[in-house]
């Protein structure tokens, strides 16, 4: 998904605004996030090749550690399957699938958080920095809590063994323990998983992927000494989902700790505008990752209305092979978001107008070439990987439909990570809400017409029409908002026009 996408054009202080309005809220405008800046100026430029360095770090960092939070699963699945058995594992698997549909439960703010941490970076606004991320975890506890107490209030109303069609009575009889460790571990991790954003606003991204990558080597500790030896089955369970909430709260209390005391939260930095700030922030991202996941989680639903239900099995499973190469996608361009961030506030337009192309590239190559290998060995990888004779080959015409989607995916990346990192939300909006528009009775047509192929080449030829002229346009509006920043602090090319 994504995870997701993101924002604007700042709201710049006048040299007046003074420090304790650094951390003021966005304004309401179509293109204005917000760290107001003090009137100090600001250091023109960090050395390129020092944030350079650290975004190459931090993209090999992501992918190293995402190959351990890819792995993890695979080593848990079989110890708890045979620890467990077929219908509790089945139970616990099914509890989790409910907790992934709240995935959007911080409602952007982490996303909000990281945009303006990293700004403040760049202007050297420590102490309204130390605002926002108070006012963060303030928000999101409160969050947390409320929505833990709404979970504890409910537990025993709701019939989970039933709705969870728990058949053995033993297995019936944890159902509600493991609705209450599965929800309250993600609740709990809710606030906790702001230390990534953090770390990621602070340049510290290959520090925070390792503490990620820790996390999912600590749940499978866990879990295999909590299966040899023999402990209850809710013992494995919670071995597993407490695991990563643990390692966030260790990462935070060392961050916060020794490494950087100024950000520790606070009581007494937490401030209503910051919160407000954060929240309107927050909720434009939260609104537009519900958007874009709608248009790319919904041909599922449309294929198996259209072509019935085998169809749409078949299509899900061939999409998912393909969501390999946009996850590291994702995972490749992220540490951009920051890097921006932090480069525009310094003045250092030139550096972004640089490497955006650089990555641009790079997203595309590490899309191409795996993607070409499935277009032509897809149906064998398939076959290898599903082992079932009710899975049928697949036109390569949908696998190369997949292939160039992916790739244009991949080219629009960069370019939404530099709106991102200053708020620039709108031509993104307006994008990905013409996408669906158009993406819909398209589908449909192609569907009935041509089949599954249909489908994906309504997914690309939709998103190459809309979304990814939307980032270009939105891409150039974002260099051409910081020009006269930079404009002020450094001598740089003049700004893209919009």
């Amino acid at each position: 998904m994504p995870p997701r996408h993101g924002a604007v054009g700042e709201a710049r202080s006048t040299s007046t605004a003074g420090r304790h309005r650094a951390s003021a809220g966005v304004r309401p405008s179509n293109h204005v996030d917000p760290a107001r800046r003090r009137s100090s100026p600001v250091t023109p430029h960090r050395a390129p090749t020092s944030r350079s360095r650290v975004l190459a770090g931090g993209i090999v960092s992501s992918l190293a550690g995402k190959m351990v939070g890819l792995v993890a699963p695979l080593l848990i699945t079989p110890l708890a399957f045979r620890s467990l058995g077929a219908e509790r594992f089945g139970l616990w698997m099914a509890v989790t699938s409910l907790t992934g549909m709240a995935l959007f439960a911080d409602f952007g703010l982490g996303n909000g958080l990281l945009t303006r941490l990293a700004r403040l970076r760049g202007t050297g606004e420590r102490e309204a920095a130390a605002r926002e991320v108070s006012s963060a975890y303030a928000l999101l506890g409160a969050v947390s809590v409320l929505l833990l107490v709404l979970l504890a209030t409910t537990l025993r109303l709701v019939p989970w063994s039933a709705l969870l069609n728990a058949t053995d009575p033993a297995v019936a009889r944890d159902a509600r323990p493991v609705v209450l460790l599965c929800f309250g571990a993600f609740l709990v991790n809710i606030p906790l998983a702001l230390i990534q954003r953090v770390q990621y606003a602070q340049q510290q991204v290959a520090q925070s992927n390792l503490w990620q990558a820790g996390g999912s080597l600590v749940s499978v500790a866990v879990v295999y000494a909590v299966v040899t030896g023999g402990a209850d089955p809710l013992l494995v369970i919670a071995g597993a989902v407490l695991a990563v909430p643990a390692v966030n709260l260790a990462n935070a209390l060392c961050y916060f700790g020794w490494q950087d005391r100024d950000l520790r939260p606070r009581i007494r930095h937490v401030r209503a505008v910051a919160a407000r700030g954060l929240l309107r922030l927050g909720v434009r991202f939260f609104l537009l990752s519900v958007l874009s996941s709608v248009v790319l989680n919904l041909d599922g639903f449309l294929i198996g209305r259209v072509l019935g239900l085998p169809a749409a099995a078949t299509y899900a499973v061939v999409l998912r092979m393909f969501a390999l190469l946009t996850l590291f996608v994702t995972l490749v361009n992220l540490p951009l978001w920051p890097a921006n961030g932090e480069a525009l506030a310094r003045g250092d337009l030139a550096w972004v107008r640089r490497t955006t192309p650089r990555m641009v590239y790079l997203s595309a190559a590490v899309v191409t070439l795996p993607g070409a290998a499935l277009v032509l060995f897809g149906n064998d990888v398939l076959r290898l990987w599903v082992r079932s004779t009710d899975l049928a080959p697949v036109p390569r015409t949908l696998l190369a439909a997949l292939a160039v989607w992916s790739v244009l995916l991949a080219v629009a990346a960069p370019l939404f990570m530099v709106q991102n990192s200053i708020g620039l939300l709108r031509p993104q909006f307006v994008g990905w809400a013409a996408c669906l528009l158009l993406a819909v009775p398209l589908k449909i047509v192609l569907a009935a017409r041509v089949g599954l192929p249909g489908v994906a080449v309504a997914s690309a030829g939709t998103y190459a029409l809309t979304v990814l002229p939307a980032a270009v346009l939105g891409y150039r509006r974002a260099l051409a908002a910081a020009a006269p920043v930079s404009g002020r602090h450094a001598q740089v090319e003049p700004a893209v026009g919009t």
